[in-house]
């Protein structure tokens, strides 16, 4: 590969100033292939045998990445068609994106910030270790890539979160002192993309460090503008570039002098940085010493650090859930598929209605209000004007996303194995057929899934079953 002539300059001057880290095989790292991954959702899969089971049936063996638990080096490219992505089970990422989210360790009932969170992997890595217990604010200041986070995000059934769009200076003028956590995933040259990413050479040659530190800057002073006292920051890069990293920490800590760097030494694979390294503490993943791309990581505390939790105090309790008619009737139609403990999992909250949509809240979205948001709560579904004059309730894919199997009532289930061709036609959004042997009910709503995980819903009559999967979503 033919590397830009100022980073060769640049890791030059760092090798022969940090002998701890060898230079013997870097450059040669940028010509070879690109290590690809998966991460299996931790709200969808319970152990780590089951983890083996699916990697077996997607035809990879059990290469675990260590410093993320979770998270497997794969073979091959794994989306597309693959039901299992469809329905949420895994995340398709590099294994070194995987580090900062596992750094962070969210916490059930905590307030959390990913602040630059697009396309998701992050977000939807934090939103799983809350467990739908707290609130998770994912923002991106690119409307465009704010779809993708979307998408992402539905697909991974996560409940109790925001979608922003906003700049991280509005959040912190608007939200003071608000998170127990934020993760800065911040915007930089893209070194550590260079041998993954055609285009990330170029990029680094029009946006590289002189455009990137002052960003970088602007959205760290805007994390600690909204973070609170014992809360913590993770701030990772995809760069080698020590102004971007180390010394964009550093300068941070002497303007803040209440944050210190707290160590993880216990997470293997990576390199840690020393007492005699540039910001002791911090982590890098180097591409010729790790399985994985350039990264850089560290963890830093707002003065003690404390466990917060502090969703506890704008969390509501549902009680008017069930005023609103059009409420009612999405209520009535979505007990005919949940079970006893479905019903117990979705009806946590209250429900509100803007336009034709109907939302699940666990917390008052007025909170939000002056900020841009492009989703609030978990989309439930549509009241939808009939011609008759009359409504119906479609529910939203959103809702069969976030639901386990036994969430669902066992008539209302319609399992789909690997070599069932009507797993590909649902996934189309063909009609499919059904019989006596599927064990489920002759007509009303029902949920198809790969196996046992959901994957959207169809509305049987008789032998057939009407498809709803979302066209945006369909195989084409």
């Amino acid at each position: 590969m033919n590397l830009p002539e100022d980073f060769i300059n640049e890791m030059d001057s760092f090798f022969s100033q940090q002998t701890s880290v060898p230079e013997e095989g870097f450059y040669e790292s940028f010509d070879k292939e690109p290590l690809k991954g998966i991460r299996f959702s931790r709200s969808k899969i319970s152990s780590v045998e089951e983890e083996r089971i699916l990697l077996e049936e997607l035809g990879e063996t059990a290469d675990p990445v260590s410093w993320c638990s979770g998270g497997y080096y794969t073979k091959n490219e794994s989306g597309g068609r693959e039901a299992l992505y469809h329905a949420g089970v895994y995340y398709p990422q590099e294994p070194s994106a995987m580090l900062p989210a596992q750094v962070m360790s969210a916490k059930p009932g905590e307030i959390v910030l990913d602040l630059c969170a697009a396309p998701g992997g992050k977000a939807c890595r934090l939103g799983e270790d809350m467990k739908g217990e707290g609130l998770l604010v994912a923002n991106e200041i690119s409307f465009e890539r704010s779809k993708a986070l979307l998408r992402n995000i539905e697909r991974s059934g996560i409940k109790g979160l925001v979608i922003l769009n906003e700049t991280p200076e509005n959040i912190a003028e608007r939200l003071p002192l608000f998170f127990d956590k934020i993760l800065i995933d911040a915007p930089c040259s893209g070194e550590g993309m260079f041998r993954r990413d055609s285009g990330a050479v170029k990029s680094y040659m029009n946006y590289g460090p002189k455009v990137c530190v002052p960003l970088q800057e602007s959205i760290l002073e805007a994390a600690h503008k909204c973070l609170k006292d014992g809360g913590s920051i993770v701030y990772s890069t995809c760069t080698f570039c020590v102004e971007e990293d180390e010394n964009q920490i550093a300068r941070f800590i002497e303007r803040h002098p209440e944050y210190h760097v707290k160590p993880h030494p216990e997470i293997q694979g990576v390199t840690h940085g020393g007492e005699g390294s540039v910001l002791p503490g911090s982590m890098r993943i180097w591409p010729h010493l790790s399985k994985g791309d350039g990264h850089f990581c560290v963890h830093l505390v707002k003065g003690a650090e404390q466990e917060l939790k502090s969703a506890k105090d704008i969390i509501t309790d549902g009680d008017e859930k069930r005023r609103d008619r059009n409420i009612e009737a999405a209520m009535n139609v979505l007990d005919e598929v949940l079970s006893a403990k479905g019903k117990e999992s979705l009806l946590k909250g209250r429900f509100v209605t803007h336009g034709t949509g109907i939302f699940q809240m666990t917390f008052d979205e007025r909170i939000f209000k002056g900020l841009k948001v492009v989703k609030t709560g978990l989309y439930v579904g549509d009241i939808k004007p009939l011609k008759s004059g009359k409504t119906v309730f479609e529910p939203s894919n959103s809702i069969a996303l976030s639901l386990c199997r036994d969430d669902i009532r066992d008539d209302s289930y319609l399992a789909l194995s690997r070599d069932d061709d009507r797993l590909l036609k649902y996934l189309r959004g063909e009609t499919i057929s059904v019989s006596q042997e599927d064990g489920i009910k002759n007509s009303g709503l029902i949920i198809a899934g790969i196996g046992s995980y959901p994957l959207g819903f169809a509305k049987i009559n008789g032998t057939t079953a009407k498809n709803m999967y979302p066209k945006a979503w369909r195989l084409i």
